[in-house]
């Protein structure tokens, strides 16, 4: 197989991905997938040097890339007036798949993405410097995607139906404590199960956004019911907690760090565990601790077993 047709397998599976973490209702990952997608498809627009693409198919991409922006703007704002809906997103997969002998009208009357910065998620792990060096210049920002503001109602998921001789975790999320709880905008956490490698075991959930802010802490008090069952987790797994809030000068949520709980600590009652830097570690290989301060993640577990 050639470079080319990998690239072009490549963007299909992307696509795939993100399609279906949008049909499943993981919005968070799904936006994370389709920026991805259109900023690498961006990059293939602009590329000045040789192309394996004709201008009438970079054309064609940059309007793929168009559209993943407007579902992407429909998914962080319910009031968009770029409502593009899954349905239509859909019908790019076999332009996308074939790429290279498409010659039909787009279906879609849109013109591709203008030639600016589009910013993936992980990206914003290098602007930390920046943004410190533009607050200091009073310099601007770079325009990026529309604020990805969550839902904030979050994106919490119900307890599962009871099994005999099995065990469901629920987890309140009461606090954390950090420095500057005060100037975070709209905090809320990303909760997610993985296994050893890091892959997804659950849904991940959203929680709603936070409104309380006392001193160091910012207050959650808000139940996280874990999607499998206590005795079915695999070893070596944990659940993660991502703090994260939205940066208006850089319009887009970070993570600011993340916090996890191993197998072994699952236990009635209250738990206090530690704050890591980011970026998030699924792997638990490089682990950094966020402070040397007296500041933790504040949890409650509660465990229900139908005998």
């Amino acid at each position: 197989m050639s470079d080319v047709h990998k690239t072009v397998q490549k963007w299909h599976a992307s696509f795939k991905k993100g399609t279906d973490f949008d049909s499943w209702g993981q919005l968070v990952e799904a936006i994370d997938e389709y920026q991805i997608l259109a900023r690498q498809l961006q990059k293939e627009v602009q590329a000045s040097t040789s192309s394996d693409f004709t201008e009438e198919q970079k054309k064609t991409l940059g309007k793929i890339a168009t559209c993943l922006e407007m579902r992407s703007a429909s998914l962080q704002c319910t009031q968009s007036k770029e409502d593009f809906k899954l349905e239509e997103l859909k019908k790019l997969e076999t332009i996308i798949q074939n790429i290279l002998t498409f010659n039909k009208e787009f279906p879609f009357d849109v013109q591709p993405v203008p030639l600016r910065k589009i910013l993936a998620p992980g990206e914003e792990e290098n602007l930390e410097l920046e943004e410190e060096e533009d607050a200091a210049a009073g310099g601007g920002s770079t325009e990026a995607f529309p604020p990805r503001a969550p839902a904030s109602q979050g994106t919490l998921l119900p307890r599962l139906p009871s099994e005999p001789g099995m065990s469901l975790l629920t987890i309140k999320i009461d606090k954390i404590g950090l420095k500057d709880a005060g100037q975070c905008i709209d905090p809320y956490m990303t909760i997610s199960v993985k296994d050893l490698n890091g892959v997804d075991l659950n849904p991940v959930q959203d929680t709603p956004v936070a409104t309380r802010k006392e001193d160091t802490y910012i207050h959650f008090s808000v139940d996280v019911e874990i999607q499998r069952h206590v005795e079915k987790l695999p070893k070596g797994a944990a659940i993660f907690f991502e703090f994260k809030h939205y940066k208006p000068k850089k319009r887009f949520t970070s993570t600011k760090c993340f916090a996890f709980m191993e197998m072994d600590e699952i236990k009635p009652g209250p738990i206090v565990i530690e704050l890591y830097k980011k970026p998030t570690d699924f792997k638990r290989k490089k682990l950094q601790l966020l402070t040397k301060k007296q500041l933790y993640l504040h949890l409650h577990q509660t465990l229900h077993k139908d005998s």
